[in-house]
């Protein structure tokens, strides 16, 4: 078995870590609205990913220890890589471009429909050059990866863990 990343028995991590993904949902909305941040392509498609993390955390949560919360938080894993790849991508490559326009984020976000559907929390409003930003020394960007870094790490460990705990 491998080690576990906490003494929290992994129904509690899980449902820690979908928590933690919609906050960061609800911060970025926060400073977005408040503080004036508005969201590039990748931003939204970062808030697009964190809530799908969320869902899958919750219920992995929810179910019984066992093959189908295995499952679950198996399917979460490739989000979490996605996640920490547009991370990566926003800082490196289309914060350094004028224009973020028709990106495969821009793509996935007009596809789902979202910006118009919920243009409060889902419009792009700012390009990539324009958003980048630090919170407390760090580049926002960089807040996410570190995010999807640990919720990869949480779902792989439940994914690969035989727990007969809740």
């Amino acid at each position: 078995m491998p080690p576990r990343v906490t003494s929290l028995p992994l129904r509690a991590l899980l449902a820690l870590l979908g928590t933690v993904c919609a906050l960061s949902v609800g911060f970025a909305l926060y400073a977005q609205h408040q503080w004036g941040m508005e969201p590039c392509p990748w931003c939204i498609l970062q808030r697009i990913l964190f809530i799908v993390i969320a869902v899958v955390a919750l219920v992995a949560a929810a179910l019984p220890a066992g093959w189908g919360r295995r499952l679950v938080s198996l399917l979460g894993v490739p989000l979490a890589i996605g996640g920490m790849a547009s991370a990566l991508w926003q800082h490196y490559v289309a914060a350094r471009s004028t224009s973020c326009a028709l990106t495969f984020a821009d793509k996935v976000i007009s596809g789902l429909g979202l910006d118009t559907r919920w243009p409060e929390a889902f419009e792009v409003r700012a390009s990539c050059a324009d958003a980048a930003v630090d919170l407390l020394g760090v580049p926002f960007e960089f807040w996410s990866l570190a995010l999807f870094a640990l919720a990869g790490l949480v779902l792989l460990t439940a994914a690969v863990t035989r727990s007969r705990r809740a």
